[in-house]
């Protein structure tokens, strides 16, 4: 294990409630109609793909650039300069940084990255730090993963990503990495894609021994 690949939304902060609750909330203010299947589908897709979704699946009456704008704009608000961080977020990134290479791979838009690496102080332990906004396509495709263990400069073989949704997992496991689930608890994965992760934790907190583990 060279590096390790972090998500953000259910990995590190607590905003995959946050997300499903200001979509809805956008989809029915301008229009649209909800649909149960939607929660799950969203999440991992890139800005671009989920502000189509609500417009093209949903219905929603806005462009997708306005959807975009509306929906990361009320998430920045409620962040308010400091996101909801889950128990040992920070520690964690902390203590894994000591020994190994850190990337966060999100879909997240960059503008949530950087204030979740500005609030942790965080950004000198994470040399990189890629949203899917930056390559072709969102989670459950591996692309974002793949950029960001080309940037590190390490192969994705030799690289261990933290996932919590079914559309993540998936990308990390198409992207050829060592992945280690943490369930979210809002959203639990599918349990025939977390049965294929080498190791699933009740926290992101046990990651460091989990990865001494893996490393024998």
């Amino acid at each position: 294990m060279e590096a390790v690949v972090f998500d953000l939304d259910g990995v590190l902060v607590d905003s995959e409630k946050l997300w499903d609750d200001v979509r809805r909330s956008v989809v029915a203010e301008h229009g649209g109609t909800w649909e149960e299947e939607a929660t799950r589908a969203l999440q991992g897709m890139s800005t671009p793909e989920w502000a189509d979704y609500l417009v093209t699946r949903l219905g929603t009456k806005l462009t997708p650039e306005q959807v975009a704008e509306t929906v990361v704009e009320r998430m920045t608000d409620n962040y308010s300069g400091r996101p909801p961080l889950l128990p040992d977020a920070e520690e964690t990134v902390r203590a894994v940084a000591e020994r190994h290479p850190v990337a966060i791979a999100s879909s997240s838009p960059p503008v949530l990255i950087n204030t979740f690496l500005d609030a942790t102080n965080l950004s000198g332990l994470v040399p990189v730090a890629i949203s899917s906004e930056q390559v072709r396509a969102g989670k459950p495709a591996p692309d974002v993963y793949l950029a960001a263990a080309a940037r590190l400069g390490i192969s994705p073989e030799n690289c261990a990503a933290v996932e919590d949704s079914t559309n993540g997992l998936r990308a990390a496991l198409a992207a050829g990495m060592t992945v280690i689930g943490v369930p979210n608890p809002h959203f639990p994965p599918d349990p025939s894609v977390l049965a294929k992760a080498a190791a699933v934790l009740d926290g992101v907190g046990e990651l460091p021994s989990a990865l001494a583990a893996l490393e024998g």
